[in-house]
C-alpha cells in the first residue's frame, strides 16, 4: 500500500502563502486518485482538493477556490497544494490521501473514497 508523506506546514500570518507537499513511491507507475483534507479542531474532516497522478482530473473545493491550487511532478512522485491568501479560516491540519483513480472524480471529495493517509501537517494562520 502506498503511504504518503506531507510536508510544509508551519505558521504563516494572514494573507500569506505556504506550500504543501505529499510524496509517495509509485506516482509514475499508477493512476491514482491523491486528495488534499483538512481538520480544523472540533471540526469534522474536510476535502480541499485532488488530483490524478496520471491524468489532468483535478477538483479544488469552493472554500479555497482561486486561492489554491493544486499540481503534480510524476517524476518527484509528489502532489503539491500551494496556498495563497490565507486565512485565519484556514487553520488546520492538512492531510493527504490516496485511493484509486476513481476517487478524484472532478466533482467532488470524500474521506471514504481514499484509502491511505498520511500524518498531517499543520498550518497555522495567524497574525
Amino acid at each position: 500500500q502506498v503511504q504518503p508523506v506531507e510536508s510544509g506546514g508551519g505558521l504563516v500570518q494572514p494573507g500569506g502563502s505556504l506550500r504543501l507537499s505529499c510524496a509517495a513511491s509509485d506516482f509514475d507507475t499508477r493512476n491514482y486518485g491523491i486528495g488534499w483534507f483538512r481538520q480544523a479542531a472540533g471540526q469534522e474532516r474536510e476535502g480541499v482538493s485532488c488530483i490524478r497522478s496520471a491524468d489532468p482530473t483535478t477538483y479544488v473545493a469552493n472554500s479555497v477556490k482561486g486561492r489554491f491550487t493544486i499540481s503534480r511532478d510524476r517524476a518527484k512522485s509528489t502532489v503539491y497544494l500551494q496556498m495563497n491568501g490565507l486565512k485565519p479560516e484556514d487553520t488546520a491540519v492538512y492531510y493527504c490521501a490516496i485511493g484509486s483513480r476513481f476517487a478524484c472524480s472532478g466533482r467532488r471529495l470524500r474521506t471514504s473514497d481514499f484509502d491511505s493517509w498520511g500524518q498531517g501537517t499543520q498550518v497555522t494562520v495567524s497574525a
